[in-house]
């Protein structure tokens, strides 16, 4: 008898384990608004040291997340960490 494991796509992985990623999403623990803004800083972050200026790479991600606007992507990539 084969088991099939289902690949669960963890957004945290470099943060958290599959499991405890599951565990948590399980229970409705994660907030997923925060994981969402936590990939548009990493991604944001990651383009700007590709040399692409904010402008560019808030454009390039607008094109991942067409609902939202290039002010609000600019606050998620700006705001302060409390």
């Amino acid at each position: 008898m084969k088991t099939i494991i289902a690949k669960i796509n963890n957004p945290l992985s470099e943060l958290i384990s599959d499991d405890i990623y599951e565990l948590l999403n399980s229970h409705g623990l994660i907030d997923e608004k925060s994981v969402r803004d936590y990939q548009i800083r990493k991604k944001f972050k990651s383009l700007r040291s590709s040399k692409i200026s904010a402008g560019d790479a808030i454009d390039a991600i607008r094109e991942e997340y067409p609902y939202l606007q290039f002010d609000t992507i600019r606050k998620i990539v700006y705001q302060i960490s409390k």
